[in-house]
């Protein structure tokens, strides 16, 4: 029964183990059937709907659902569909099973009613998505996916830590509106601000994602970062910190992506730019705002899907992913040109697509509430939206000058995919009311206003008219752009080898004190304890090293040799066990 299990994330871990079973034909539809039955069964929860069980005194709930929990339900099972039909064709059983895992575990996150549960789906989704990072099977990606996993690790310990010191506090492991200031609370924050992919905390996502392989990118895109907004969604709404952090954000993923070449990088720094205006909605915490990040969470998921389809598919017909290496392909590319300028026109906020109709809310809502400072940031980015993912992405890509490429479409499923995503953009931004339906709040709100209409529209044709005027300083060369992963790609490197080097010398000298020295001093001090002393002493008289004289026999007096052992033997005994706890302890 659905109410006795935590029904849609078992549906995709179960159809993982399932889908190792089958091949071909079999297989593309247990794929596609698996996230088909995800949302009927998200669509069947109710409040009620529940998977609440005690393990060792700890109640414990991995099913709770509410309006909030069921929006992204929603959209995980639409985005997992789009991504499978896309990757229909992947032979390779790790990267099915892998993306299965973590669109389950992403599940999981989604429907925790306790922290723990959380904990541990959020544990699963860093594992199985460093897989379709690993599943690319190259020295790049092999290195992004191991500081990728490395970065994960610590946000998850992080993590544990601010849980484990919340339920100290509070005693309980229930997920709730957390409003304390404390060590614990700001534990948690950093720990989901790490996914979330929040500078300086960012630089794993421009190093991992445009490392994996060209469907893993699409599948990525859509799953950690959102998990992440809605875990600050469900916890830390109507922090103020938010709201500047978000702001900041919006910011830094333009800047990076105006000066990125790598197509994919560009596409990694937009996440980072479109997941601020989500976080600056978290952080406003009304109930506008929020609907707001909601909405904006589930058109992104789309729209960003789509870019990283029309780049996955470029990267599948070339092999190549830099702007200084593509350009042209609108001769031969047509259905992925025209789905790109689709998704590009969605992120750009569009009127008539799915951005225009759930990213003015939260621009609506920063006006509403006097932070007009951060509205003009928003407006700034919003321009700096359509520079880099608008304009740029397609203009180097398909409409550069010609590199002599000739590579056609892409297979049918990965066309398929994409008009499919293509037409979801259309049909939010044109009738969204179904999706201001499910939004956690009752929605009020009208995006096509004369206002709003013509003003998106003018800042758009700004936008696009600087990019043309100062297009020969916009255009790319063979350069490597520096994020902050350079602290962590050389400075990790140099502190390893420093703890390396200090932890061998230390290794060293107790090898030569306790194995090779200490023993063979013990033992001539319990077979001739008073000539062993009067050794040392002659030892410390004549400057020669203390250990020096018991490599022969001693040539004290007589009488020294005759004294009793035992007490000795005891006083060395005791010595030795006080020696093993300092090494064990």
């Amino acid at each position: 029964m659905i109410s006795n299990l935590p029904a849609p994330a078992i549906v995709f871990i179960i159809g993982a183990l399932i889908s190792l079973l089958f091949k071909n034909k079999l297989k593309q539809i247990i794929l596609l059937l698996i996230p088909a039955l995800g949302f009927y069964l998200v669509w069947n929860l109710t409040g009620d709907s529940s998977f609440a069980f005690s393990l060792s005194g700890l109640e414990l709930n991995m099913l709770k659902v509410d309006k909030l929990s069921k929006v992204f339900g929603y959209i995980f099972c639409i985005a997992s569909f789009g991504s499978f039909l896309f990757a229909l064709h992947v032979k390779e059983n790790l990267e099915h099973f892998s993306a299965l895992i973590y669109v389950g575990s992403a599940l999981g996150v989604v429907f925790a009613g306790d922290f723990i549960s959380l904990y541990i789906f959020w544990e699963f989704m860093a594992f199985s998505s460093v897989m379709l990072i690993l599943a690319r099977k190259t020295k790049k990606a092999s290195d992004a996916g191991f500081r990728y996993l490395l970065i994960h690790v610590v946000g998850g310990l992080v993590l544990l830590a601010g849980i484990l010191l919340q339920y100290s506090n509070t005693g309980s492991f229930a997920i709730t509106h957390i409003t304390s200031k404390t060590i614990s609370s700001y534990l948690i924050l950093i720990g989901f601000l790490i996914n979330a992919a929040v500078p300086p905390l960012s630089a794993w996502m421009s190093d991992a994602y445009p490392e994996s392989t060209a469907t893993g990118g699409v599948f990525l895109s859509a799953f950690t970062t959102k998990t992440a907004v809605y875990v600050l969604l469900r916890t830390f709404y109507g922090w103020d910190i938010l709201i500047y952090l978000g702001a900041a954000m919006t910011i830094y993923g333009i800047i990076f992506a105006i000066m990125e070449n790598d197509a994919r990088r560009i596409l990694a720094y937009s996440i980072m730019n479109q997941v601020g205006f989500m976080i600056v909605g978290i952080g406003i915490g009304t109930q506008m705002s929020m609907n707001g990040a909601a909405a904006h969470a589930f058109a992104h998921i789309i729209y960003k899907g789509l870019l990283w389809m029309s780049a996955g598919s470029v990267l599948y017909m070339t092999g190549k992913t830099k702007c200084t290496d593509l350009g042209g392909l609108y001769k031969t590319m047509p259905v992925t040109l025209v789905c790109c300028c689709i998704a590009a026109a969605a992120i750009s906020a569009f009127p008539l697509t799915s951005g225009f109709t759930t990213k003015t809310m939260i621009l609506q809502s920063s006006i509403n509430q006097h932070f007009t400072i951060i509205y003009i940031i928003l407006e700034i980015a919003s321009a700096g939206v359509f520079l880099h993912a608008g304009v740029k992405f397609p203009y180097f890509v398909f409409f550069a000058k010609d590199k002599g490429l000739r590579a056609s479409d892409p297979k049918k499923n990965m066309q398929i995919a994409m008009i499919f995503f293509a037409v979801l953009c259309i049909a939010i931004g044109v009738y969204p009311k179904p999706l201001y339906n499910i939004l956690p709040y009752a929605v009020d709100y009208n995006a096509y206003t004369g206002d709003h209409v013509v003003s998106m529209l003018q800042l758009l044709l700004f936008s696009g008219l600087a990019f043309f005027v100062f297009l020969g300083l916009l255009k790319r060369t063979e350069t490597i752009t520096l994020d902050t992963d350079w602290f962590y790609r050389k400075g990790v490197r140099l502190i390893v080898n420093s703890v390396t080097y200090v932890i061998s010398k230390i290794a060293y000298a107790f090898d030569f004190v306790f194995i090779k020295s200490l023993p063979a001093i013990l033992a001539k001090f319990t077979q001739k304890p008073l000539s062993a002393i009067a050794g040392f002493f002659a030892g410390i008289i004549k400057k020669e090293p203390f250990y020096s004289g018991y490599a022969a026999e001693s040539s004290g007096p007589e009488w020294l040799t005759i004294i009793a052992v035992g007490p000795v033997v005891l006083v060395s005994v005791i010595i030795l066990m006080i020696l093993a706890g300092v090494l064990v302890f």
